[in-house]
């Protein structure tokens, strides 16, 4: 089939290299505009933009899809279906009838579980102990379309929201190549989504990734897996703002007795601190303005006193 990919972050990029590798033809892609990025705010062009630029394809960055010179281009190309992973963007009725087979939208969790913008993010921080990936004809709705596929993958312990993430976008490239190949055969019937168990995954803000200390430590910990690698994870010290990379409870048989949420106990090679209900040892924490680096070299450089905490 003719294909025009859609796509914008880094995990988008294993579904498109997939299928330039696949036997069907991917004849342009569309992306979001350059943003800035970095200290200095530059202007640079999204991960799908930059291989679609290597591979010599035509790119389209549209400030909406709705722009009518973007039509016209998407209709010049003539697909045959628009697969799209994490574009960015909504897209409105008369671009979704462009494509014969419509749009097929590469989704990180089971639908309709987790709809929106962050589904790993929520898988984690609500404790489920499985995800996958779902293939979905794209409808106006938010991811409300008629699955096509799915795969299932198992959340490890230690997970990352970047971990699992880059887990389901490789997988999940084999999945959506699976789906169109199926489309072209037809072998494939789409399937509505049940009306039970549908749950949302709006985007994580830079507050939502604050920690809770009062929380248990099993919810502190999902809560800083939730948002590793992006917001970041972080509280207060001092005043400042201290980004969190790790924070694992404590097994019930390591003594650390008397803490209250949010207070720190130091020893020479750990750092604990309290919560609602037990204790997580810190692991990697970055200072504002400052480079990440083990929880115990930063306690010793702040020569944090008895009684100090985190907010």
């Amino acid at each position: 089939m003719r294909v025009v990919f859609a796509g914008t972050p880094e995990p988008a990029v294993p579904s498109l290299e997939a299928l330039l590798a696949s036997r069907h033809e991917v004849v342009g892609v569309v992306t979001r505009p350059d943003a800035p990025a970095g200290r200095g705010r530059t202007l640079r062009p999204s991960p799908v933009k930059e291989v679609a630029l290597r591979e010599g394809l035509p790119v389209a960055t549209p400030k909406h899809p709705r722009d009518g010179d973007f039509q016209q281009w998407l209709r010049s190309l003539s697909p045959d279906v628009c697969p799209v992973v994490a574009y960015g963007a909504l897209v409105p009725r008369p671009v979704l009838d462009i494509p014969v087979h419509g749009w097929v939208n590469l989704h990180f969790s089971l639908l309709p579980a987790w709809r929106g913008a962050a589904p790993v993010q929520h898988a984690l921080l609500h404790g489920d102990d499985v995800t996958g990936a779902t293939t979905f004809l794209l409808e106006e709705g938010m991811d409300t379309g008629p699955v096509l596929g799915t795969m299932t993958e198992l959340v490890r312990p230690r997970d990352t929201a970047g971990d699992l993430l880059n887990r389901l976008a490789d997988a999940g490239a084999g999945l959506l190549v699976a789906t169109l190949d199926a489309l072209d055969d037809g072998t494939i019937t789409p399937v509505a989504q049940p009306s039970e168990g549908i749950s949302m995954a709006p985007k994580i803000t830079v507050d939502d990734a604050r920690i809770r200390w009062h929380e248990p430590a099993f919810a502190v910990n999902r809560r800083v897996r939730a948002c590793t690698p992006a917001p970041g994870a972080w509280t207060m010290f001092r005043g400042a703002r201290l980004k969190v990379a790790e924070a694992t409870p404590v097994d019930a048989e390591v003594a650390v007795d008397g803490l209250d949420a949010g207070q720190l106990r130091v020893t020479k090679k750990q750092v604990f601190v309290g919560t609602g209900a037990g204790v997580v040892e810190l692991g990697v924490v970055q200072p504002h303005g400052k480079k990440a680096v083990a929880a115990a070299d930063w306690a010793r450089g702040a020569r944090i006193e008895e009684g100090e905490g985190l907010e």
